[in-house]
């Protein structure tokens, strides 16, 4: 492909609007859980493909009836109120990657995204981060899904902790919950 005509959506101001607006809301929905300490409690959590083309199906399975509520929210950043609002519910009581174009609409259909296979990682930008001791297999798999040609970026909230993630080409930027939100965080300055 001719490099002087591929969009650097990963470069685009209204992609990184769009990424910043996803960020946002996972480090919303993480400082705004309050039990990420009590034993047997698992928090809301989510993982997210932002992606140019118009499928991902040769690299997704749907995650059976997992969907995002398309008739509440269909665009990210037109309503971000509502986004929130719904993401957090999502988070809450969905599994499945959540699929969203480059434009900002959200695919109906949450899917499993498949792991890399030999040979298919030749042509992938390469793992630049190997894999830390506290990533589950959503951030695993985020991490490998944000080498793929056509995935500008994937983020995560963990379930676990509240730690948000964002995966660029193989490369990690994770904050802690006590990380997020600067100094309006109340939990991060203790």
């Amino acid at each position: 492909m001719d490099e002087d005509l591929r969009i650097a959506y990963e470069r685009h101001d209204g992609v990184q609007e769009l990424i910043d607006c996803l960020r946002f809301t996972l480090e919303g929905i993480s400082l705004s859980f309050d039990r990420w300490d009590e034993q047997y409690v698992t928090g809301p959590g989510m993982y997210v493909a932002v992606v140019t083309g118009p499928s991902v199906a040769d690299f997704a399975d749907p995650m059976g009836e997992n969907e995002w509520p398309v008739e509440r929210c269909r665009d990210v950043c037109l309503d971000l109120q509502t986004f929130y609002e719904t993401a957090r519910h999502v988070a809450l009581t969905q599994d499945g990657g959540l699929v969203v174009s480059v434009d900002g609409v959200v695919q109906r259909q949450m899917v499993r995204f498949r792991d890399l296979v030999p040979g298919e990682t030749d042509d992938l930008a390469p793992q630049r981060d190997d894999y830390a001791d506290w990533m589950g297999s959503r951030h695993m798999s985020a991490l490998d899904t944000s080498r793929r040609p056509n995935v500008v970026t994937t983020l995560t909230l963990s379930e676990e902790t509240g730690r948000v993630s964002a995966f660029d080409d193989g490369e990690l930027e994770t904050n802690e919950r006590s990380e997020l939100g600067g100094p309006w965080n109340a939990d991060g300055r203790s």
